[in-house]
């Protein structure tokens, strides 16, 4: 149990935690803080549920997270991927099928962690996170329109489609107040982090048109007209649980498992890559487990690893938990002291800041990438995009992982008798001793995405002391685009650190797919040689 669930907090405060640090984390803590706050109204509000449930999830999962997890820098709450699946959760079976959902997923995180399922996220194909992320990205964006516009609906069809039949039906309903209330909310907070990144922008953005509002009394829905005053305290709730039905939310819990799995260890991934460290995956997991557990019998929603969060925490100096648990501490206070003026936020602002997420979201770049890519990783986007929009997010992850896998066995078929296998290092043939300061690293097998990140952390690791590196790649049949992602941002790090790359023996389909992500212009088209002894050669005089 001890090699399991290691929180990062302990082994920190153990080996000594400096008053230097304290005073940064308490700096990068605060300004997350303050980054959370309008965006954990925002995010409860777009699924369905009162605002102060936001504000509960993201003090409590907030704390939960920091306190027990195994990232340094991890910041937790609610997240924008959850939107849909907990409005969709809240129409068909209501708060107390939330807090039940919510809890079965904690349970099956703890599971995850428990059955050392840490390394799931290199089992999910780049183009199949890309789909349903940017897929969840255009759902936000059109449940926003009607507060946006400020549009006269009445309560909106679920189906994306016919929302935006009752949009168009809607227009001459527009009140060109919010729209402008809308506007200068996504301008505001875009061109205010122009300037500085201390203050975030989206919160100078609410404050600003939330006084504007209230000053000159002007007519649009505010969260008061929907939701009346927002508790400032917090009650312990237990749900009515009828077990004879507790099967019903299994797929749900389980959208909420997978999804906040994926995109905590995506975020403590990234995390890792900007500071130089790593995570514990197994006990990030359980300590997410344990959030989502807790936090529903307080009123909460599901929570995750929130990746922009946690990257604000970085960028201001966190390092350590410490960050992650002031920045619980920060909304607790904001809320007992200053909650009462939240009722005041206006609906528009809090769709203009839901529109500047659900942008960032989207991942179109990627999209846009994969869709250059092969046929194969096209159909994963493709499907899993079009379920999340026009079905449901829980039959969009399942058919397109299932569909993942059949197309790879496809792929492995085309291949022949293609097998994974790496070497750390290599014999050398009939060219001699290589000078020191020269290694090799052979990828032998499909650079697929189960194989990736193995693949890109192997290399990573092997090149730490070598000036160039010759990288052979005669026996890889194909690179899908988690491939090529991971293999991309690998070369990166080793360029950065003025490592020579040096590929050999690239086959043409693969050639093809490093042209398109530009790979072969970050190594240079002059680095890259048919043949070994080529390559060999253009190292002995690079040395």
């Amino acid at each position: 149990m001890k090699d399991i669930f290691r929180p990062k907090l302990f082994t920190i405060i153990k080996n000594g935690y400096s008053k230097k640090q304290f005073t940064k984390d308490l700096f990068a803590g605060i300004i997350v803080g303050i980054v959370a706050l309008p965006l954990a109204i925002a995010f409860a509000v777009a699924s369905g549920v009162s605002p102060e449930k936001g504000l509960i999830t993201a003090v409590i999962a907030g704390f939960l997270i920091s306190f027990l997890g195994g990232s340094r820098v991890q910041i937790g709450g609610p997240t924008g991927a959850f939107i849909v699946i907990v409005f969709g959760i809240v129409s068909q079976y209501g708060i107390d099928g939330l807090i039940i959902s919510t809890i079965l997923a904690g349970i099956m995180l703890v599971a995850f962690g428990l059955l050392k399922l840490g390394s799931l996220l290199k089992f999910i194909p780049h183009p199949l996170i890309v789909g349903f992320t940017s897929g969840i990205a255009l759902v936000i964006f059109s449940t926003q329109i009607k507060d946006a516009l400020g549009l006269d609906t009445g309560t909106l069809p679920a189906s994306f489609a016919d929302k935006w039949v009752i949009y168009y039906k809607s227009i001459d309903t527009i009140n060109y107040i919010s729209l402008a209330i809308t506007a200068g909310t996504i301008l505001i907070a875009q061109l205010f982090s122009k300037i500085t990144n201390k203050i975030p922008g989206t919160f100078v953005a609410i404050i600003l048109m939330t006084a504007a509002v209230a000053i000159f009394k002007l007519p649009v829905t505010t969260i008061e007209t929907l939701f009346g005053e927002i508790k400032g305290s917090f009650s312990f709730t237990t749900p009515t649980i009828d077990f004879a039905n507790l099967g019903v939310y299994l797929a749900p819990a389980l959208t909420i498992a997978l999804l906040g799995a994926i995109e905590s260890l995506l975020s403590a991934v990234v995390a890792d890559g900007m500071i130089g460290s790593n995570h514990r995956s197994n006990t990030e997991l359980i300590a997410q487990g344990i959030a989502n557990i807790v936090t529903p019998f307080f009123g909460g929603i599901p929570a995750t690893g929130a990746i922009a969060r946690t990257a604000t925490n970085i960028k201001n100096g966190g390092r350590t938990p410490i960050a992650g648990i002031i920045h619980a501490v920060t909304l607790l206070l904001i809320m007992l002291f200053f909650g009462r003026f939240a009722k005041l936020i206006p609906m528009s602002c809090l769709a203009g800041i839901l529109i500047i997420v659900s942008y960032n979201m989207s991942e179109w770049r990627s999209f846009r990438s994969i869709l250059k890519g092969s046929p194969f990783d096209i159909i994963i986007l493709l499907t899993t995009f079009l379920l999340t929009v026009f079905v449901d997010l829980t039959v969009a992850i399942q058919i397109g992982v299932v569909l993942s896998a059949i197309l790879f066995m496809k792929r492995m078929a085309d291949n022949g008798q293609a097998v994974l296998k790496d070497k750390d290092t290599e014999i050398m043939e009939n060219y001699g001793t290589l000078s020191h300061g020269i290694e090799v690293y052979e990828i032998s097998g499909p650079f697929f995405f189960g194989a990736a990140k193995h693949y890109s952390e192997v290399l990573k690791n092997h090149a730490s002391s070598t000036k160039i590196l010759i990288i052979r790649m005669r026996h890889v049949p194909f690179i899908d685009s988690t491939g090529v992602h991971n293999f991309k941002e690998v070369l990166k790090q080793l360029k950065s650190g003025n490592k020579k790359i040096i590929l050999s023996g690239v086959q043409p389909g693969v050639r093809k797919e490093l042209d398109k992500a530009r790979i072969s212009f970050l190594v240079g088209k002059a680095n890259i040689f048919d043949n070994f002894n080529d390559a060999v050669k253009k190292a002995e005089e690079l040395i």
